[in-house]
């Protein structure tokens, strides 16, 4: 009998990490993500089970809470293969070396600061180095094709097929021998919802007896792709009007390709009125040259614009600034400026050094464009905050905050339901990645819609299939 545990993404969104014991058969990992936001203090714990019995660690794709505790698996003793496509071993690399850095630094301000309490022996070590990272490259990694389907060992197949969430993403199909009989598991990963901007249409799943899908927006539908795209334009349009600066603090992979492709067309348009565009991340730079070296994995339309000028996303407005002199200098432009800058939940990284610096300014927008965890100070100001604190400082909010959700990868809750309903001999549907007031509606949902029991897993529940 195989069995399932989710020693994370149970009752929350982040920390994705679910073990795949098959009896008499290997011991496979689905994901290993950093804990987000509240639950990050989670990040230091055991794993709770021996990170050197993993056969095969399977990954969905690079996002950090799917990931982002990869090379600490490998510091306590894994050792087996890992399976991604070519994309999310390139988006990974960029990921945790960025992680790794600011885990140092933050070490490093952390144990400073307690040498003058007397309290060294408090501060918690990083999770991993970049020495660890480099090591974690050098294990045996497998790059599937979409579509093909593959055996790790005799009597195992598997197959990646395309989630349509960010490049290289993949929702895995499982198929194993369970008393001579063959049973499909499917672990959705994040599944995209159909109206993105780079990536392509998310693949339908023909068959599965088992489903572990994602329900972060399992209440709720997006709106549409155009509706979403205007409300962009309106904002920024009005906002540069109005001799303003628009803020988007945004995900390095996937969101930030999605903003200069919107932008790249409001100025080819002569949409775009005269200012200056940075994008103030070195990691989204990184990640959107990896993009553009996969344009093939981008949808049709990004793959004409890549023919059309060579570059998916550069255009003249657009400044790169990859160090920190350059990122300083961002201050000096006062008025008309579209500022895109990491981190997307604001929990660190250089746009709160814009927040400081423009927040109290009613002339400026923020635009959130990505889903903010609870506790976060993006979900802070999503949730109307009219003071934030940042660098112990406390700031006044008079900026507009706006919140676009329709720019979300994840599949809304009509996306998930029309997913699911192309997968033939499907006998139990488990519910993770989610809240837990947005799993108990769409379990409602699908229960009344497919007739049969859906489960909300409870974090390490371990399920016999």
């Amino acid at each position: 009998m195989a069995t399932v545990t989710s020693y994370g993404a149970a009752g929350v969104v982040t920390g994705s990490c679910h073990l795949l014991a098959i009896e008499g058969g290997p011991r496979i990992l689905i994901d290993c993500g950093m804990f987000q936001g509240p639950e990050e203090e989670r990040n230091f714990g055991p794993f709770h089970f021996e990170p050197y019995e993993i056969d095969y660690l399977f990954l969905t794709h690079a996002h950090l809470d799917h990931t982002g505790r990869v090379p600490k698996l490998l510091k306590e003793g894994f050792s087996g293969v890992i399976y991604a496509t070519e994309a999310t071993r390139d988006l990974s690399e960029i990921i945790w070396l960025d992680s790794a850095k600011i885990m140092q630094e933050d070490y490093e301000t952390n144990y400073k600061k307690a040498q003058r309490r007397g309290t060294e022996d408090e501060v918690k070590e990083p999770l991993y180095s970049e020495d660890d990272v480099e090591a974690t490259l050098g294990l045996t990694w497998r790059y599937p094709e979409y579509n093909q389907t593959f055996e790790p060992i005799e009597g195992l197949k598997v197959t990646y097929r395309d989630a349509g969430h960010i490049l290289g993403s993949a929702f895995i199909e499982i198929t194993y021998l369970e008393r001579g009989v063959e049973q499909t598991i499917v672990f959705s990963g994040d599944i995209g919802n159909g109206n993105d901007m780079v990536m392509p249409d998310l693949a339908k799943c023909a068959h599965a007896n088992y489903l572990y899908v994602e329900s972060t927006y399992g209440d709720r539908n997006h709106q549409s792709t155009e509706a979403t795209i205007a409300e962009f334009k309106r904002i920024v349009i009005d906002t540069l009007n109005d001799w303003g600066n628009v803020l988007i603090p945004s995900f390095a992979v996937e969101r930030t390709q999605e903003i200069l492709c919107i932008l790249k067309e409001m100025y080819d348009r002569k949409e775009l009125p005269q200012c200056k565009i940075f994008l103030d991340s070195p990691m989204a730079t990184r990640a959107t040259q990896v993009y553009n070296n996969y344009s093939n994995m981008l949808n049709e339309k990004c793959q004409e614009v890549k023919k059309r000028d060579g570059s998916i996303f550069d255009f003249e407005l657009l400044t790169f600034t990859p160090d920190v002199e350059a990122s300083k200098a961002i201050n000096e432009v006062d008025r008309r400026a579209i500022i895109i800058a990491g981190s997307g939940m604001c929990t660190g990284g250089r746009i709160l050094h814009h927040f400081k610096n423009r927040l109290w300014n009613r002339k400026n927008a923020v635009i959130f464009v990505g889903y903010q965890v609870e506790g976060t100070l993006g979900r802070h100001m999503v949730d109307g905050a009219r003071w934030v604190k940042i660098y112990r400082e406390d700031i006044l909010v008079r900026a507009s905050v706006h919140t676009i959700n329709g720019f979300s990868a994840h599949a809304d809750q009509s996306a998930i339901v029309e997913w699911i309903s192309h997968m033939e001999d499907l006998h139990r549907i488990f519910l993770i990645h989610g809240e837990g007031n947005k799993q108990v509606i769409l379990r409602s949902v699908l229960e009344n819609t497919f007739d049969q029991k859906v489960h909300i897993v409870e974090p390490e529940e371990v399920i016999y299939l």
